[in-house]
């Protein structure tokens, strides 16, 4: 197999890796923090894959800095994190817990040591489940709780921390949560769905401004979108029609607002038979359309749809569990295809020209607005040799086809300014629980002890070097 031509950077590119608090923090009932919709979820018989938690995970909170100094040896510039809500206000509302603060000082803290830029994201997925019993998303207050808090982690870290994102794929949140129930909350409702999605556009908007209101002028904010790359199955009209239903579904419904102050109308036309968006009030749409130094995307793989009646609860673009339900409110005449191609562990097609394609649509879809990769990775069954080695070729040959891809947008004219890997390490993978190993670096979950896989020494010199190393087949 002949090795691609050399791919190298821009200078000054950002290399980081990602995770999330409840998938790697653990500590879920110490220093005050209570229990948020994950914890409720995973809890829940059935739930889960073999009732796994994310109770201890990967102990995170008391390991972090060995973590820290795993992310410096790998040569980090940057690490995403999250937030958990509920170590910080315990019940959504109110003053703030200062010994969860803390914990995110301190974390901060040994990060600029090391000479890693750190990135916070307030919301990934663990609302307090003290909100989700006053209503949730689908509930408008829940906007409100969300800026509180915004604003309380703002002034604790804004001085340290230059780099925010308000809400992680909100389509995940309202779509998954709210509509198939395969994700925390676990509810089944279109209509709720809906406004769900609202209220956390609504919470997007009134987050920033509360971010901007306590921190310095420098800082970037930003939120993460997991838009979908929506393909027809033919260039039927039907099909086409079914494109443009899914594409208002996964990512009009976020980008309409937050980045032209508009839902698209097509959107209120196919839902119409499910809500009349009556939520929508006077002042929201200019509240949600705050300016945004930055734009987070995040890629896996790509959909292919068609027009067939009473089919939409198949395979869905984002691949996360399984549900007679159907996350696509008013899509019921829409059917999704697997798409050809290898595949991830998750089921995922390998695709990525399906990056590509994504950066250069946010390229005209916010012309001027910096872009950055907040996600993207992929799941193998990785299992260490006898001497405790982890290789991984699958992964080595996943990232360097993607990052190819985010360099051939650059080259394109794309402002891409930084790639996060998912993810850092192994950890609690949501409804599939430790199945699924999405890690550069390997956890054992016996014991806990980390291992960098071969893929972590892969994009080490990447990181170091600006250029991507060679990429061997999987079978060399």
């Amino acid at each position: 197999m002949t090795e691609p031509l050399t791919v190298t950077f821009p200078a000054g590119f950002l290399w980081g890796a990602a995770t999330s608090a409840y998938q790697i923090e653990g500590a879920v009932r110490e220093d005050g923090r209570t229990p948020s919709i994950w914890d409720t979820f995973s809890h829940t018989p059935g739930k889960t894959a073999g009732g796994e938690t994310g109770d201890i995970a990967v102990d995170h909170y008391h390991r972090y800095r060995d973590d820290v100094a795993l992310m410096a040896e790998l040569g980090l510039g940057s690490y995403r994190f999250s937030v958990s809500w509920s170590r910080v206000q315990p019940t959504g509302r109110g003053p703030a817990v200062q010994v969860g603060l803390d914990f995110y000082r301190r974390l901060t803290d040994e990060l600029l040591t090391a000479g890693i830029k750190p990135a916070i994201t307030l919301y990934h997925w663990d609302l307090p489940q003290e909100l989700e019993d006053a209503g949730g998303w689908p509930e408008r207050d829940t906007a409100y709780r969300f800026a509180e808090y915004a604003g309380i982690v703002g002034e604790a870290l804004g001085d340290r921390v230059e780099h925010w994102i308000t809400l992680n794929e909100p389509w995940c949140s309202a779509f998954l949560g709210y509509g198939s129930g395969v994700h925390a909350p676990g509810r089944t409702d279109p209509a709720a769905t809906l406004r769900a999605a609202h209220h956390l556009n609504l919470a997007h908007g009134l987050g920033t401004s509360a971010l901007r209101s306590v921190m310095p002028a420098r800082n970037r904010l930003a939120i993460s979108l997991n838009s979908s790359v929506v393909r027809p199955l033919s260039q039927d009209p039907a099909d086409l029609a079914a494109v443009r239903k899914i594409d208002d579904l996964a990512n009009g419904v976020f980008h309409g607002p937050i980045l032209h102050g508009a839902y698209p109308p097509s959107l209120f036309a196919a839902t119409a038979s499910v809500t009349d968006w009556s939520y929508v009030l006077d002042g929201d749409l200019a509240a949600v359309h705050q300016p945004l130094d930055a734009l987070g995307l995040n890629y896996y793989t790509p959909a292919l749809v068609s027009a067939a009646a009473g089919a939409a609860g198949g395979p869905r673009a984002d691949g996360h569990g399984s549900s007679t339900h159907s996350p696509w409110p008013g899509a019921d005449d829409v059917t999704f295809h697997q798409t050809p191609g290898e595949r991830t562990e998750m089921g995922w097609t390998i695709d990525p020209t399906g990056l590509h394609e994504l950066i250069m649509r946010y390229s005209r879809e916010a012309p001027g607005l910096a872009l950055y990769i907040t996600e993207n990775g992929a799941a193998y069954d990785d299992k260490p040799d006898p001497d405790g080695t982890v290789h991984d070729p699958e992964r080595i040959a996943y990232l360097h086809g993607h990052l190819a891809a985010v360099r051939r947008a650059i080259t394109d004219g794309a402002d891409v300014r930084g790639y996060y890997l998912w993810s850092l390490m192994d950890n609690f993978e949501w409804a599939y629980g430790y199945g699924k190993r999405f890690g550069a670096v390997y956890v054992d979950y016996a014991t806990l002890a980390r291992t960098p896989k071969a893929s972590a020494h892969w994009y080490a010199e990447a990181a170091r070097t600006g250029t991507l190393p060679p990429a061997r087949p999987a079978a060399a």
